[in-house]
């Protein structure tokens, strides 16, 4: 599958301080470098994704995970139990950030469960090649392995995709800036 190169219709520049717009294209290529969530290999100590979903009282929920960016979409898994899994099939809202050396990403979205057979394979491979042992359960569309995150719950894992609906990306390093894309 060829990746897909997902362009905005329309950004804005964000910056109060005179910082130029942010090319799309250098936040793309950002995100897909992926991201390691190894001690000491991203920024400030480590990359950690963070997904927020909104309970059914309305009060935000936030948990770290380990997303992966692959061809303009987000995807992470969860135990069906789990907090987030509950509230996204209330709610498919949520926001997934990410902090890199010279980006804070911010992307909103909705989420959906991956059911496909082969996109979850290829997700899967994608979790084994980054070191998480996960294999495709019997049916072939969730994951199992012997252990995850703790937040994730116990297995099957649910896979879900975030395509981005808006990005905003911050500056973190010169010339700084703010720019948001809508998609």
């Amino acid at each position: 599958m060829a990746p897909m190169k997902i362009e905005p219709k329309s950004e804005h520049n964000l910056d109060g301080y005179g910082a130029p717009l942010i090319p799309w294209s250098k936040i793309r290529d950002r995100l897909d470098q992926g991201f390691t969530q190894e001690p000491e290999k991203g920024g400030p100590n480590r990359h950690t994704c963070w997904l927020t979903t909104v309970r059914p009282d309305g009060r935000p929920h936030v948990m770290p995970l380990g997303a992966e960016w692959v061809d303009g979409a987000f995807y992470f898994t969860s135990g069906a139990n789990t907090r987030k899994a509950k509230n996204l099939a209330l709610n498919p809202e949520c926001v997934i950030t990410v902090a890199t050396h010279d980006f804070d990403i911010v992307v909103e979205g909705r989420a959906s469960r991956v059911t496909d057979p082969a996109l979850v394979a290829r997700i899967a491979k994608i979790y084994q090649d980054g070191g998480w042992p996960a294999q495709l359960s019997d049916d072939g569309t969730s994951l199992t392995a012997e252990y995850s995150a703790p937040s994730a719950g116990p297995p099957p894992y649910m896979i879900y995709q975030v395509i981005p609906r808006t990005v905003f990306a911050l500056g973190a390093a010169e010339p700084y800036g703010a720019t948001s894309f809508r998609f």
